[in-house]
Order: C-alpha cells, then structure tokens, then sequence
C-alpha cells in the first residue's frame, strides 16, 4: 500500500560534474588518462608478481590481490565516468546501476580487508620472523583470501537482497556512478533500514579495520625502536611507510563518505574521486617506487 499509485523508474540520469564543454573535454582526457595509466600500472604490478619467483610471498601475493582489486574497482566506474563527462545523455539502467553500486560495496569491502591482512602480515614478519613461514603459511594465505571475498560479498550484497531498493520519485543522480548514498536518497519509502546497515557494515569495516592497523603498527613501531642496527630501523620504517600512505588515503575519505553522511552529502561526488579514481592509480607506485625487491 506504500507505493500505490506510484510510477516506478527504470533508469538514472546521472548528472557527473560541468556542463561547460571545455570543462568536460579537460575531464575526460584527465580522467581517460588516469585510467590507462591505472590499468597498465596494476596489470604490470600483478604481471611482475606472479612471473617473477623471488616475489613469491604472502605479501605480494596480498599486494598482488590488492592490484587486481584496484583494477576491478577502476575498471567498475572510470568507464561510466568517461561516458558521464562526455555524452548529453548520460543514461543508466536500474537494473546496471544496481549491480554497479553493489560491485564497488564488495570491492570497498574487500580493500578494507585486505588493507588490515597486509598489516598483519608486516606485524608478524617484522615482530615474529622466526615464525613468520609458519604462522602466514600458504594454506592460511588461501582460507585468508576466501574468508576476504566470501564475508565482503555477504556483508555488502545481503542488505540490499534482503530488502531491494524501490525507486519511484526523481531519476536525476548527482553522482558520476552509482554510489550508495547517492541512491538511496532518491529511493522511496522508509530508508532507515540501509541507512542502519551503513553504520553498521561501516563498523566492521571501515572502524574496525583502522583500528586493527593502527594496533599493529604500534606493536612494529615498538618492535623497530628495538634494532640496534640505524640501516635495519631504517629499512623496516620503509617498508612499513609505503602501506601506512594507502591506508591513510583509502580509510580518510572512505570515513569522512559514510559516517559524515549529512555534512558531507554535496560533496560525495567529489570525495568518492579519490578512492575510486585516483588510490587505483596511486597505489602500485607507491608500493614498486619504495620497494627495492620490486623496483629490481
């Protein structure tokens, strides 16, 4: 009885960003750009690590995992995005922006994940070498991986199964993708269902993850302070640095997104740029640029 007499839509209209041509043209060559450098720069980093048998370790297998999860986030939204910044029509299935909007949840969830398993891995290599074979075996590296998927697919699919998104109002989307928030403002009905879930998926992930990572660099800050050897200090810090850029920049605006959600909802188009365009691009180079084994 909610949505009776109600017209249901069955596509979007996303609104991207300028409608000044010059603009737009600038936008899509940046953003065209990014995009190729983003997928020869993962596929290469992914490439390297399989192919070269001295990277074969737990963490550029999850490094390797993070490659292939930035290239499938890119690839999820930068192609809509060109297509956004340079078409008048800038129209989009329900049904696609659906199945977009879960696939990036899942991919988000996963990065999350995965972000707090590097950290670990580092915990252990760094504080418990001896053990470090044992302990982040390939057969816990496996179950790791399967328990990352499987619990990001659930946690970030089953909300919207359980309970889909009905839209009947405006169809005009003021985003460049179809991201969550976005959608559910234009959604009909009572919304506090996913808006709950947010805080709570969000909890488990995008909290308790940092909060993870954090712990365990404690622990490698004070495990460092205890070489007596300034190259061996020096060489941990690096390698602990370049992990430490990307959770920074994935975790600050992934937060400031989905637990700011009023304050910030003018600016969600712009916020999500960094994670979902510019972290892809940024965090192979990151990782080779500062990585000796890699670089070599």
């Amino acid at each position: 009885m909610e949505f009776e007499n109600q017209t249901f839509i069955n596509e979007f209209i996303l609104i991207g960003f300028s409608q000044n041509v010059l603009i737009r043209s600038f936008l899509f060559f940046l953003f065209y750009v990014i995009y190729v450098l983003t997928v020869l720069e993962n596929g290469f980093l992914i490439y390297t690590i399989i192919f070269v048998s001295k990277l074969h370790t737990p963490m550029y297998y999850f490094l390797c995992n993070l490659s292939f999860v930035d290239l499938c986030v890119s690839s999820s939204t930068v192609p809509q995005l060109l297509i956004t910044v340079l078409s008048q029509e800038r129209r989009i299935s329900v049904v696609y922006c659906l199945i977009q909007m879960n696939t990036a949840l899942i991919l988000g969830g996963i990065e999350c994940l995965l972000l707090a398993v590097m950290a670990y891995d580092r915990y252990i290599a760094i504080c418990f070498p001896l053990y470090y074979t044992v302990i982040m075996s390939w057969r816990v590296c496996r179950y790791i991986t399967v328990f990352m998927w499987g619990g990001s697919f659930l946690f970030s699919s089953a909300p919207t199964l359980i309970k889909p998104f009905v839209f009947c109002r405006e169809n005009r989307l003021d985003h460049f993708y179809c991201e969550v928030l976005a959608m559910m403002e234009l959604a009909c009905g009572d919304i506090s269902f996913y808006k709950i879930t947010i805080v709570v998926v969000g909890f488990f992930t995008l909290f308790s993850s940092p909060i993870f990572i954090l712990g365990s660099y404690f622990c490698i800050i004070l495990s460092i302070l205890k070489i007596n050897s300034s190259h061996g200090r020096y060489k941990a810090f690096s390698t602990c640095a370049s992990h430490l850029i990307v959770v920074f920049m994935f975790f600050g605006t992934s937060l400031t997104m989905y637990m700011g959600q009023a304050s910030f909802s003018a600016y969600l188009k712009y916020i999500s740029l960094n994670y979902m365009v510019f972290t892809p691009l940024l965090n192979p180079l990151i990782y080779s640029l500062r990585n000796n084994e890699v670089k070599e």
